[in-house]
This record gives C-alpha cells, sequence and structure tokens, in this order.
C-alpha cells in the first residue's frame, strides 16, 4: 500500500500584501510582506525590492514554505550575522504564517544601532507590517455537488445557511448546489442533506482541496 503523508487540515497564511516603516537613531527600516508559493517566487520579490530601493545599504529578507512551515530561509545581506534576517524569520514563525517572505530595506541614518538594536529594528519592522496585513486559515476540505429537485431546495438553502455555507447554484430542470467544507465536517453534511431531503438529494464529492477561510 502507497503511504502518503496526511495532508495539513489547515495553516495559516497572508491574504494581501502589507507594508511598515519603522526609524531607529534615523535609520529607516521599511518592510514588505507578500506570500509566495515557491523559493523562485520568493527570490524574484526581493530582487524586486532591490530594484526599487536601489539607493539603499542593505535588503534583508526571510521567508517561510510549506504547509508544516517545512523550508526558511533568511539573509542579513551585510548586516552582521544574525541580526537581521534571523530575527525578521523569528516573525514570521512566531506569527504561524506559511507561504510568506518578508523584506527589510534599510537606510542607514548615520549612527550604529549594536547587535540589539539591529535585531529589534529588523524584527519590529515585520511585525509593523504584519500590523497591517489580513490572514486567513488554509484548510483542507472537500468540494461536494448536491443535485435535487426544486421542492428540497429550501430545505438545504436553509441548512447551508445554518452551517455558514456560501454555495455556488445552477437552476436547470434540477437544481445544483456546490460546496466546499472543512474535511472534518463533510460526513456529518451529507447525512443532515440526505435526512432532510429524505433521500431525493444526491450528494457526489468532486474533490479534495485546501481552500482560503478568511473567517
Amino acid at each position: 500500500m502507497e503511504n502518503r503523508e496526511e495532508k495539513v487540515t489547515e495553516y495559516r497564511v497572508l491574504l494581501n500584501e502589507a507594508h511598515g516603516e519603522i526609524e531607529e537613531k534615523k535609520s529607516r527600516f521599511i518592510c514588505v510582506v507578500r506570500a509566495v508559493h515557491s523559493e523562485q517566487e520568493a527570490s524574484a520579490f526581493i530582487e524586486e525590492e532591490k530594484k526599487k530601493h536601489w539607493d539603499a545599504r542593505h535588503h534583508c529578507s526571510a521567508f517561510v514554505l510549506g504547509s508544516r512551515q517545512e523550508l526558511t530561509r533568511c539573509s542579513d545581506d551585510g548586516e552582521p550575522g544574525g541580526t537581521a534576517g534571523r530575527p525578521m524569520l523569528e516573525v514570521l514563525l512566531g506569527e504561524g504564517l506559511c507561504d510568506v517572505a518578508a523584506v527589510v530595506t534599510r537606510y542607514f541614518g548615520g549612527t550604529l544601532l549594536g547587535t540589539g538594536g539591529l535585531v529589534r529594528a529588523y524584527g519590529g519592522a515585520v511585525k509593523e507590517a504584519l500590523s497591517h496585513a489580513e490572514t486567513g486559515m488554509m484548510r483542507y476540505g472537500v468540494k461536494l455537488r448536491i443535485e435535487t429537485d426544486y421542492n428540497s431546495v429550501g430545505k438545504i438553502q436553509h441548512l447551508l445557511g445554518r452551517r455558514g455555507i456560501m454555495p455556488e447554484a445552477e437552476y436547470g430542470e434540477a437544481v445544483c448546489f456546490v460546496v466546499t467544507v472543512p474535511v472534518g465536517e463533510a460526513e456529518a453534511l451529507k447525512k443532515e442533506v440526505t435526512e432532510a431531503t429524505n433521500g431525493k438529494a444526491m450528494l457526489t464529492e468532486v474533490e479534495k482541496i485546501y481552500f482560503i477561510d478568511k473567517g
């Protein structure tokens, strides 16, 4: 039998690009955080920020990939070792985020901050950007197709509404609802629909997918 790794049922992701800026002893630390889905995307994002702020001294970065945060990278880009990329990465990991990258651009203000000051500034810039970010949960779920006659439409709509599910609907000779629910809730929903329609509704599992829950 094939040994398949069990799917992560949910993980936290970034829903929008966000920006933040802090100032320490006249040095400006400008942070951008963005959702990325591969090392190539993360590298392209870092290069994009370097070109945008070509006149800055440092462009430090960190990214986290995978539903289990299994791949991480960070760069101090010329700052003393461990004072920039690592604290940035720790903020991303601490927030439980996956598939995300952060770049902090530093414009030097003429005063050295010391290692402790740099750690606080780079980590603080990421925190500031994330304070403006919207996040959601990526959940592992089941897409279901529910076919029924018009007599059962109201019952199914009521049942779905009670669960907070917004279906896609197709109206023809029969009515078809397409819904996506977390994998652990699929069997209970199937049972409820079957009971509510006295077995007249036909339920088909279309596929298992990840979907974003903004709630």
